[in-house]
């Protein structure tokens, strides 16, 4: 079960968020910075021919008879036609005096020959760029100055920065999906260092606290260091605790032995029942804690151990051949028949010692709850074990949880036991990638089964 872990939003979709966000802001940048230059270049280019048919006017003045003709060309009207029929409005001055053209289309006060002025007016309602020059002409009678506004709607104008904006615009929304696509992709290549990472550590096994030693980016060292720190003082700890516990273990187990031999002595001179009775209570006690001090040795090697297996060539069936053999006189004095059946060599590259240990504990489980004048079955299968005995089997509510530490089934009666044998088993096949299976025979009796 995963410890419950306070979260606040995802590092993912914030990251995308932020991208996201960053891609649209360019987007709508990119389309104010487009629009407007496109606007600055289009109307630069109708002051061009504004100017251009003002200059053909203003070069087609002369003094006849003292008095100015314009004969402008015809052409510096043309000019100015567009797609869209923009009007055209003019007005020549001399001085104040209107020669020609439009008299409500002032001429802007203060022009000097020789410079072009430009303005946008409402004019006639609509807005209207007008192009302002001046010339002198000089005659017999001296200097004249005339000046010549040439204006044009703007309908072309408006025209061509619509269509430039819908592509700017759509040019921009392009941008903006793939600047998205490229935000969620990158958010999901950052975050995905760290599922890997959560993957690599999730992967491994409850007694691995080794390193994480995969190459990490920068910004996850301080992470990395940090879990890696945390998993070294935790081993540390465990370490300790575990050979704390085999040391308490061992010197206690030496004394009890003690105990139990005077205890026995002791019971073999006394005839009163009450006393005897008492002393069979004592050596009972002392037979649980000295069993459960010898299982506490056996469980804190068999956890130093899965951290280092000494790998070897093991042949299962020649291990619990030899095992079953040191085991029988134990299985003669409860008149417990040991039946070891075997399909042939059993060959895996495991630790012999903790093979050994689970085995002894399995087989040791398996007589200790059969019934006198019953077999105890081993089979082996490949590289499968079972041991089978006649017992009353396991209860089905509590099957589940016998694997666990110093947990005891409820029919155990007043059997020896510290609730760590199968605890071992399953520490062992855990550490050699195998799995352990309890289960009732249907004639009744108990299965475990270790699979490799």
């Amino acid at each position: 079960m995963t410890a419950e872990v306070n979260t606040r939003g995802s590092l993912r979709k914030r990251l995308a968020l932020i991208l996201t966000g960053g891609a649209a802001v360019l987007a709508v940048i990119l389309f104010v910075v487009v629009r407007a230059l496109s606007a600055q270049i289009a109307q630069q280019g109708q002051d061009n021919v504004l100017s251009a048919s003002m200059s053909s006017i203003l070069d087609s003045a002369v003094i006849r008879d003292g008095r100015i003709s314009l004969d402008f060309p015809y052409s510096s009207l043309s000019m100015l036609t567009t797609d869209a029929d923009d009007r055209v409005f003019y007005a020549i001055y001399e001085g104040d005096i209107l020669l020609s053209g439009y008299g409500d289309l002032m001429v802007p006060p203060g022009i000097t020959p020789d410079v072009s002025q430009f303005s946008t007016v409402d004019y006639k309602g609509q807005p209207v760029r007008v192009a302002t020059g001046a010339r002198t002409l000089v005659g017999a009678d001296g200097q004249r100055n005339i000046s010549v506004s040439i204006g044009q709607t703007q309908d072309a104008l408006s025209n061509t920065l619509n269509a430039i904006s819908r592509n700017v615009a759509l040019l921009g929304v392009g941008f903006f999906v793939l600047a998205t696509g490229l935000a969620i992709w990158a958010a999901s290549f950052t975050s995905g260092q760290l599922r890997r990472l959560t993957t690599s550590v999730t992967k491994r096994g409850p007694q691995d606290l080794s390193p994480v030693a995969k190459p990490v980016p920068y910004e996850m060292v301080p992470l990395v260091g940090s879990l890696n720190t945390l998993m070294s003082r935790l081993d540390h700890t465990l370490t300790q605790s575990e050979d704390f516990i085999a040391e308490a273990a061992h010197r206690i187990r030496t004394p009890l032995a003690t105990v139990r031999s005077h205890a026995e002595a002791t019971l073999q001179r006394v005839e009163h029942p009450e006393n005897r009775q008492a002393l069979v209570s004592m050596v009972r006690a002392i037979d649980e804690s000295s069993r459960a001090a010898g299982q506490l040795l056996d469980h804190a090697m068999v956890t130093f151990r899965a951290e280092n297996l000494e790998r070897s060539d093991v042949d299962l069936t020649e291990l619990l051949r030899e095992l079953v053999q040191r085991m029988r006189p134990i299985a003669d004095m409860k008149d417990i028949t040991l039946d070891l059946v075997a399909d042939g060599p059993a060959m895996l590259h495991g630790d012999a010692i903790l093979l050994q240990n689970a085995f002894r504990n399995l087989i040791d489980n398996a007589l200790k709850y059969a019934p006198a004048e019953t077999a105890v079955k081993i089979r082996v299968a490949g590289r499968s074990v079972t041991v089978c005995d006649g017992g009353s089997g396991f209860a089905a509510d509590e099957i589940h949880l016998l694997s666990g530490r110093f947990v005891r089934g409820k029919d155990t009666g007043n059997k020896v036991g510290s609730g760590l044998g199968l605890t071992i088993v399953q520490a062992v096949t855990t550490a050699h990638g195998g799995t352990m299976t309890l289960s009732n025979r249907p004639e009744g009796g108990a299965c475990a089964t270790v699979q490799f």
